[in-house]
């Protein structure tokens, strides 16, 4: 007998097998050394977020009635020069014990769908590189590598410019957030209706 499957938006009570699949994904990725682990409570709050985002959705696969599968999908440019929106499909996971039953493919399948709907003509699927078993089955589907997608702190990619390129471009990168910052708060401030000038005393 065939495995049930169902995909679905995740729902606030999905927070603690989100969490376990996470913890999954980020092993050999890279995650779990760039990015603090999810808890149950960010979990809930960020499920509660995109509920309120027409243009994101956090995608669960269900086999047998076990959360086993998630992705994230959401809207963006293709490019900035171009008026058409992609369907961008990230942290596509499926557990080991539900893999080889379609959950992926249903997964996959959620977001050509949710992309035909929001007329965006083209699918473009985050895989990391060395999941060899994932790439494999995103090119049997049809998907080519496009780009690489690289990922570290700002304050790493910092410090590293100033060590590599200038020894004063540390200070520089600072001196620029300070313009950045000021010229955000007189803009705030242009903004701002002038108080008229009280009457004098003496009129």
């Amino acid at each position: 007998m065939a495995a049930a499957i169902e995909v679905r938006d995740a729902r606030p009570d999905d927070a603690a097998a989100l969490v376990t699949l996470w913890g999954e994904m980020s092993i050999g990725t890279g995650h779990q050394r760039a990015l603090a682990a999810p808890t149950p409570a960010s979990v809930r709050a960020s499920i509660a977020r995109l509920g309120k985002d027409p243009g994101a959705r956090l995608v669960v696969g269900e086999l047998d009635g076990h959360v086993s599968g998630m992705v994230y999908l959401r809207r963006t440019p293709i490019s900035p020069l171009h008026v058409e929106e992609t369907m961008t499909v990230e942290y596509l996971h499926v557990t080991d014990q539900a893999r080889r039953h379609g959950l992926g493919k249903a997964l996959v399948a959620e977001a050509a769908a949710w992309a035909e709907h929001e007329n965006c003509p083209y699918l473009g699927v985050v895989a990391p590189p060395l999941a060899r078993e994932a790439n494999r089955f995103l090119a049997r589907l049809g998907l080519g590598q496009a780009a690489v997608l690289r990922f570290a702190g700002t304050h790493t990619v910092r410090r590293r410019l100033a060590a590599e390129h200038a020894p004063n471009l540390l200070a520089m990168l600072s001196s620029r957030r300070s313009v950045i910052a000021r010229r955000a708060q007189l803009g705030h401030r242009s903004d701002l209706t002038s108080p008229a000038e009280p009457e004098s005393a003496g009129r």
